[in-house]
């Protein structure tokens, strides 16, 4: 069933349209009947060449849009569009002449005008006649580069979607492995600790698959989910770790993009604790400030043993990476250090 019977709007549409159409070809008409009669034909014989005139150009007008409609000549095939126009219009031309000569027989003067006003007819319809092409031509090609322009949009989309979850994939193995390797070391001398660090691996990874298909989520289930690595990672290093987390209120509200705070976090911890034996604390800040969600890592930092085991930066990067692939900006994600301090800021914008 065709569209504007099921929609009221597109009705409307239709109804303008061809309300307008109705109205401009009626003043058309009566304009061309005055300026035929100023031309000395009687107001009977003027109206009658006015009105088949218009309705055979109409006509054939109606029948080059239909055929433009099923059939269109290639991109570049101008010269057929423009000898297609002159075909059309000589069909009118010769169609005009029979009608006119059957409707009004026997007016010698009338026929005589009306051989003597052929070619400025002819040069009027081919007018009307090439405006309709180069107007379906202009549309059919806005048409193609909007088509080109959806289907680029769709296969960069598909390209984006790809990337970032090969990002988030890259990001997991290295943190499975070394979970795996400290239920491992604790199977033997604490079976205990290691099932329980089992069953929360398992949590932590069921809710990692959860969140493959959710572009944002709140803060504050991203926060859960971190608590369920943050438990992981204490069995790991006992009493060593302490992380410290504050958000405001208004940030626990906020949406951030799921799984992003999980691996700047266990960068801050892998170069928090590494070098050390004593214990350090990890502090996860937030806030909300205009229609940004701020966050701030901040772990301890040795600069005397910054380049012993110095990772390949490889987290922070695909994290940059995948927050320029949501949002589009490179500004995101930065970090500081000083003598005492690694510092990750984070800004994630809200729309």
């Amino acid at each position: 069933m065709p569209r504007f019977l099921l929609n009221n709007e597109p009705t409307y549409s239709v109804k303008r349209l061809l309300l307008a159409s109705i109205i401009w070809w009626t003043f058309w008409t009566l304009l061309q009947t005055i300026v035929l009669h100023r031309l000395e034909l009687e107001w009977n014989v003027a109206f009658i060449d006015s009105v088949v005139s218009n309705i055979l150009l109409s006509l054939l007008g109606f029948l080059m849009i239909t055929i433009y409609r099923f059939y269109q000549p290639g991109k570049n095939a101008r010269f057929f569009r423009f000898v297609y126009a002159i075909g059309i219009t000589l069909l009118y031309c010769v169609a005009l002449k029979w009608s006119l000569s059957s409707i009004v027989p026997g007016k010698l003067d009338y026929l005589d005008f009306l051989e003597k006003s052929m070619p400025i007819r002819f040069i009027c319809a081919l007018f009307i006649l090439s405006f309709i092409t180069i107007l379906n031509w202009l549309w059919n090609i806005m048409k193609d580069q909007k088509e080109k322009d959806e289907r680029r949009s769709e296969a960069e989309q598909l390209v984006k979607e790809a990337e970032l979850v090969k990002l988030r994939q890259q990001l997991q193995p290295h943190f499975l492995f070394n979970s795996l390797n400290s239920i491992s070391a604790l199977a033997g001398s604490k079976p205990d600790e290691a099932r329980k660090m089992i069953q929360q691996l398992s949590d932590f990874l069921r809710g990692t698959l959860k969140k493959d298909e959710q572009r944002t989520v709140a803060v504050e289930e991203e926060l859960e989910h971190l608590g369920l690595y943050l438990d992981i990672e204490k069995v790991r290093f006992g009493h060593r770790l302490n992380v410290e987390i504050e958000f405001t209120d208004d940030a626990l509200n906020q949406q951030i993009p799921p799984l992003l705070l999980q691996p700047i976090v266990e960068n801050a911890i892998k170069f928090g604790l590494y070098g050390t034996i004593g214990d350090i604390t990890v502090k996860i800040l937030g806030k909300a400030e205009g229609n940004l969600l701020l966050v701030k890592v901040i772990n301890p930092f040795d600069p005397e043993t910054q380049n012993v085991g110095k990772g390949t930066g490889f987290g922070l990067s695909s994290i940059q990476r995948r927050l320029f692939l949501l949002y589009g900006r490179n500004d995101l994600l930065a970090t500081e250090k000083n003598q005492e301090q690694f510092i990750t800021r984070l800004k994630i914008p809200q729309v």
